[in-house]
Order: structure tokens, then C-alpha cells, then sequence
């Protein structure tokens, strides 16, 4: 692609923002995607609002100096002082590889917030981790849980820096839990929980997934299976939760199961529609692109008929326009069930 061919889809891909961008400002939302290339013209590059950020990231080839250049002076025509950071993470294991100049390292390494629904979120372009601290693509379903979870208690499984839970925390929730196998994300859950002011302090539970729903479904976690013994996990009572956010990675594997979402999200589904209570609701989500939505859907309602529980409506919550779709399928497809 062509500098001019570069400008060209990036212009395309902000005026097709033009509504949702005058939306985010009315909401407070200062984080966004700016350019989603498989879908407009780029394939495996993306490029992101954070606050006061540019952030450029590849994730099948490096970025060449005459593209990032391009970006960087698109970015400087929408706002002037905003550095871009450029984050190469078309190596193993999606670690980000290239080096940074001084003074970019240290914008790139440095704690910042950033504001979604006029809540507030800790955000860093560079971290030890590997994804940003802010998943952008379910901003539509943090706003559907703001609106959804005043009185409710909400549990958040595959919590990571606890976005859901912070959201549900400053609605008004009777009561969150999230849950993570990742204590560095946890501990972005506890900074994002003290930058607002919220009527009651979520509880973070530091755990593997299974062990941690297993028990709050009343099913119960064995300690030894077939005489080997599992690794210690906290004890939780069982209880039910009015909304149930679950929300996993495409596989996942430890000595407690295995999260496929390819293969087997029933596994994952039963336990977390078991913690769910009876006139609640539980939202999935599979990030799965290849993944038929509406076969998706009922391999849900049919896992949970077998679970002795009945779906009884069925809301899709689909991406802002900044995630368009590809060949009519959203990029990520979140949808809430009342069970």
C-alpha cells in the first residue's frame, strides 16, 4: 500500500466514525479504534485511541518507517500533540519486539487514564503483558452492563483488568466479584476500582476460571483427581449472581480444564449458567471470528436446556462502528441470555 493509498483508507475509516465519534464524546469516551485494517484495507494492523495515545500495533508483519510515518501524520491532523506509539507484535507469542526512542519509551512505560462512560481506566501502551488493559471491542457491552446492572450482583469471569466489574461496581451493582487466573491484571482491577468513585469496592478473586465457578455453582472442586494433587485454589461458597459476565479466551489450558471455544464452550457455559440465578442473566462472549453466530447461539440454548435451565430471550450486543463487520460477521460477538 501506497503512503497515499494509506492516507486514503484512513480517512475513510475516521469519516465512517463521524457518528459514533460525536456519540463517544458525549459519553465521555476518550478510547476508541481509529482504523480496524482486516476489515478496512490493512490486514493484521490496528490502530487505536488511548487518552492522549496513538497506539499503532502488527500483528503478521513489522510496520515499515514510510507507513508509520504516514499514520503518524495522520494522527498529528486529528490532534496535533499526540505521540504514536508503535507496538510490532507479528513475532512468537504476539510479544511486542521493536525498540522505541527515549523519549517514546518513556510515554510508551508510563501509567495513564483514560475514560470510558465517563469512568475511568488505568491504561500503558507497554507493559509485562501483552494486550492493552482496555479491551476496546467491548465497550458496547460495558455500556449494556451500565445500564443493565444497578441492584444486581455480577460476577465477572475471565475478569483480566476488570473493566465489566468496574462498570458494574460504579452502576450501582449489590455486589461484584471478579475472577482471574492473572494477578498483574487483577492488579489493574484494584487501580481501576480506586480511580472512581464507587458505592461499593468490588472483591477480586485471584484464581484459575473452573475451580472458582465450579464452586460457586454448587458443584464443587476436587482437590485430588485420579491421585494427583491439583494445585491450591481459593475456597468460595457456592452462590448465584443476578448477571453473569463471561467472557473467555479462544484456548485456554490448565490442570483445572480446558477454555476451547472452537470445540467445547459448553464446558465453560454449564458452570457459569449454574452460578446464574433463576430470572437472571448470563452474557457470553467468543471472540472466534470464524464462529457462526447463530450456531453459536444454539449450541447455548441447547447446553442449556441440558443443564435443566431454559433460555427464555436472547439480546445481541454488537460492537460500536469503530469493529466493523467482516462479510457480515461482527469481530466479536457477545450475546445476553435471560435464563
Amino acid at each position: 500500500m501506497t503512503p497515499d493509498e494509506l492516507t486514503a483508507a484512513l480517512v475513510r475509516a475516521h469519516d465512517a466514525r463521524d457518528e459514533l465519534l460525536a456519540q463517544l464524546s458525549r459519553e465521555q469516551t476518550d478510547c476508541y479504534r481509529l482504523f480496524h485494517g482486516t476489515v478496512e484495507g490493512w490486514p493484521g494492523v490496528t490502530l487505536d485511541r488511548y487518552g492522549d495515545v496513538a497506539l499503532l500495533q502488527s500483528f503478521h508483519t513489522p510496520v515499515d518507517t514510510p507507513s508509520t510515518e504516514t499514520v503518524a501524520r495522520f494522527v498529528a491532523t486529528l490532534h496535533p500533540a499526540m505521540p504514536l506509539i508503535v507496538n510490532d507484535r507479528s513475532g512468537r507469542g504476539s510479544r511486542v519486539a521493536n525498540p522505541l526512542s527515549d523519549d517514546l519509551k518513556a510515554i510508551a512505560h508510563t501509567p495513564r487514564t483514560v475514560r470510558e462512560h465517563g469512568i475511568r481506566f488505568r491504561f500503558q501502551a507497554r507493559h509485562a503483558g501483552q494486550d492493552p488493559w482496555l479491551f476496546l471491542d467491548l465497550r458496547a457491552a460495558r455500556r449494556w452492563v451500565k445500564a443493565e446492572a444497578a441492584g444486581r450482583s455480577v460476577l465477572n469471569l475471565f475478569a483480566y483488568t476488570c473493566g465489566v466489574g468496574t462498570v458494574a461496581a460504579q452502576a450501582g451493582a449489590s455486589f461484584v466479584m471478579n475472577v482471574d487466573f492473572a494477578e498483574s491484571a487483577l492488579r489493574v482491577g484494584k487501580d481501576n476500582a480506586r480511580e472512581n468513585e464507587l458505592p461499593r469496592r468490588p472483591r477480586f478473586v485471584h484464581s484459575d476460571i473452573f475451580p472458582a465457578v465450579r464452586q460457586l455453582a454448587g458443584i464443587g472442586q476436587a482437590k485430588v483427581v485420579r491421585g494427583k494433587r491439583l494445585p491450591p485454589f481459593p475456597e468460595l461458597a457456592p452462590r448465584q449472581f443476578d448477571l453473569v459476565f463471561l467472557d473467555p479466551p479462544r484456548y485456554a489450558k490448565s490442570p483445572f480444564g480446558v477454555v476451547d471455544l472452537v470445540r467445547d464452550y459448553p464446558a465453560l457455559f454449564k458452570p457459569a449458567l449454574l452460578a446464574t440465578a433463576e430470572g437472571g442473566t448470563i452474557v457470553c462472549c467468543n471472540n472466534v471470528a470464524e464462529a457462526d453466530a447463530d450456531a453459536w447461539l444454539d449450541q447455548l440454548r441447547r447446553s442449556a436446556a441440558k443443564a435443566g435451565r431454559t433460555v427464555r430471550d436472547a439480546e445481541w450486543i454488537v460492537p460500536d462502528a469503530d469493529f466493523p463487520s467482516f462479510d457480515g460477521r461482527p469481530p466479536l460477538k457477545t450475546v445476553a441470555l435471560r435464563v
